[in-house]
Parts: C-alpha cells; structure tokens; sequence
C-alpha cells in the first residue's frame, strides 16, 4: 500500500491517521489552538435552526403533489424530448415531481456524505480549533438530513436510491486519508454543487416549503464553504508546482465526472421504466438536445450548478493558466474572474440569518452585532 501523501501547508490542517487516537491526547497539542476558524464556530448561533421544531419548519404544509409540479416544466428537460411526448399532462406532472425526487433525494444523499466527512474529520485533525469547526459541521450536516429526510418522507415517503456518480463520488471523498481531498472535494465540489442547487430550488421551487428548507440549509452551507475558502488561502499560495499539479488535476478530473454524469439518463434510469420510457433511448434524445453550445448557455446562469462548482474553483486558486482551458470549453473564465467574491446564494442565506435571529433572539436582535457570512472570514 502506498504512502498517504498529506499536501499540508498550514498547521490548522495536519492530520494524523483515523486510528491514531493517542496523538490527540498529546499534552502539547491541547494549546496549540489556531485561531483561523473562531469567527465561524462563535457565529454558529446565529445560524442554529432545529427541523424537529415547527417554529422554524414546518413539514406538515401541505402541497398538491398529484396536480402542481415542485419544480417549473422548462427545468425538466426530459419534458422536452420526443420520447415524452405521447404522456399525459398528468404523466407529465408525475413525471416532473419523481425527477425532483431523485434532484431531493440526491442532495440527502450528499448532505449525509458531508456528515460523515465531518466527523472523519474530527478524527484526523489535530488541531483543536479545526477539530471544533469540524465537529459543529458535523453537527448542522446532521440536521441537514433530518430536515432533508423529512421532506422527502412528506411528499413522497422514501428517497430514491443513490446514482452511481454521486455515490462513488461521496465514498471516496468520505474514505479518503487525505485531507486535501476531503476539504476539496467536499467544501468546494460538493458544498458548490450544493450552492447552485439550493439558489435554484429556492428562486424556482413552487413548493413554499422546499423553498423555506432550502434557505435554512444555506445559513450553513455558506459557513461550510468559508472553511474550504480558509484552507485554499492558506494552502494554494505555498504549494509546489508538483503539489499544485496533483490537486488542480484530481479537482478536474471530479469536475468532469460530475458535468456528464451526474444527471444524465443513466443515473436516472430507475425513473423511467415506470413511465414506459427506455433509458437509453431517452439518453440518445438528450445527447441530441444537450451540445457543448447548449451546456455554455446553460452556465450563464448565475445558479448553474457546474458554473457556481467552477467559480468556487477559480476563486480558491485551484485552476490556473494550465486548467483554465478545460473550464473555458463552458463557461467566460475572465467574466467570472471579474464577478467579486460573493458566491451564489451568500445573500440568500444572509436574509435567512436574519430571520433565525427574530426567531432565536427576538426583540433582542437589534443589539446583537449583525453577522453576515463576509464578516466571518
């Protein structure tokens, strides 16, 4: 078995292995706390939701699943194929609401990769600080999937199954000893990918409470992904080319994963068979209908989910001169260089710190110090 090959720049970040429980009962380590990460645990509470409590979710709102679809008809683009012309319009809203369950049911799966990521974490870091941070991730990630659970039970009774992509993808990512994979992999693929779906579902969702859980979830999504942005300043500028290399490749090679597999027909095919509809034949209409062309209108969108995943990358220095013609195939590289730092959904989840403090503090709230995702940097 080969060496692990730890790619650390910062001692925020050193790890040790899963098992080494007695490297954290070093006397010495206990005082060695970095203080890189205390702006986002002190601003925890300003996030805490709980999806067990109606006062801040409540999954008994009803929604008229047989007759309203969850998500618009132009965000289903099997509706537009020949193959699905010859449904009904029922067939059709039943067939838009089961594609939403596989996009919810996905993004379950996903959030409780992100809680066993977490708490691996808090396994190998030695860094009491990074460890804390670790540990209330693990924490919100957890709640994450209660809330996410929850809905999926309210509107269709059980998740659909995992894709193969995504599946492979979370188990690697959980199973890794390397904490760069971790950190990349989860806090900036995952968490991006999860970004520009959750501004999606909350700006088109017709379900108010998917749009309401998908505002709660970004209150920490967003802190999540400031602990990824932490890492890469202080890990990207110190890297060898050689280091540099090896994760600007491993990122890119996951990106292109996840651009032509993770929704494609394939990964879906447990949806169709119901309808009718032969996979394969609804993949070889969507190679028609989707081009290279297609994909780059598509990631003009500010939501778009591999545009938020490929800006997150941009912004954390993991693509440079010598990646940035892969990306460039899909999207404006210098237009998204020029976009500021402010991700996706950033105000989203800000106006939804706002209402948790009414909700945690009430008449106390104006005197609290407004804390926005920027400040905790």
């Amino acid at each position: 078995m080969s060496e692990v090959r730890q790619i650390t720049k910062d001692n925020a970040y050193d790890a040790v292995a899963p098992d080494d429980f007695p490297s954290m009962m070093d006397v010495d380590r206990y005082g060695q706390r970095s203080t890189a990460f205390d702006k986002i645990i002190s601003a925890t509470h300003d996030h805490f939701w709980d999806p067990l409590d109606v006062k801040y979710i409540d999954f008994t709102e009803a929604f008229d699943i047989e007759n309203e679809m969850i998500l618009p008809e132009e965000m289903v683009i099997e509706l537009k194929l020949p193959s699905f012309a010859k449904l009904t319009q029922k067939q059709r809203v039943r067939f838009a609401n089961e594609s939403a369950r596989w996009i919810l049911s996905a993004i379950l799966h996903g959030e409780q990769g992100a809680l066993n990521l977490s708490a691996s974490l808090c396994h190998i870091l030695r860094d009491p600080g990074a460890q804390e941070y670790a540990a209330n991730q693990t924490r919100e990630e957890a709640r994450h999937v209660t809330a996410f659970a929850k809905y999926v039970q309210a509107r269709w009774g059980k998740p659909l199954p995992v894709g193969q992509t995504l599946g492979d993808l979370l188990t690697d990512i959980v199973g890794a000893p390397e904490v760069y994979k971790k950190i990349v992999g989860m806090q900036m693929l995952v968490e991006g990918l999860a970004m520009g779906a959750f501004a999606t579902l909350y700006s088109h969702s017709r379900d108010p409470l998917l749009v309401k859980l998908t505002q709660l979830v970004m209150t920490d999504e967003a802190f999540h992904h400031k602990f990824g942005k932490i890492w890469a300043d202080r890990t990207i500028p110190k890297l060898s080319e050689e280091e540099q290399n090896i994760i600007e490749d491993w990122a890119a090679s996951c990106f292109q994963t996840l651009l032509f597999n993770l929704v494609n027909p394939e990964q879906k095919q447990i949806l169709y068979g119901e309808f009718g509809l032969d996979w394969q034949q609804v993949q070889a209409e969507m190679i028609e209908a989707i081009s290279d062309e297609k994909r780059r209108e598509d990631m003009k969108q500010s939501t778009n989910i591999f545009r938020v995943l490929i800006k997150t990358l941009l912004k954390a220095g993991i693509i440079t001169e010598r990646t940035k013609p892969f990306y460039s195939v899909y999207v404006d590289m210098e237009e998204l260089k020029g976009e500021g730092d402010r991700m996706v959904g950033d105000d989203i989840a800000e106006d939804g710190i706002r209402y948790l403090q009414k909700i945690n503090f009430g008449a106390n709230v104006d005197a609290l110090k407004e804390v926005t995702i920027s400040a905790a940097e």
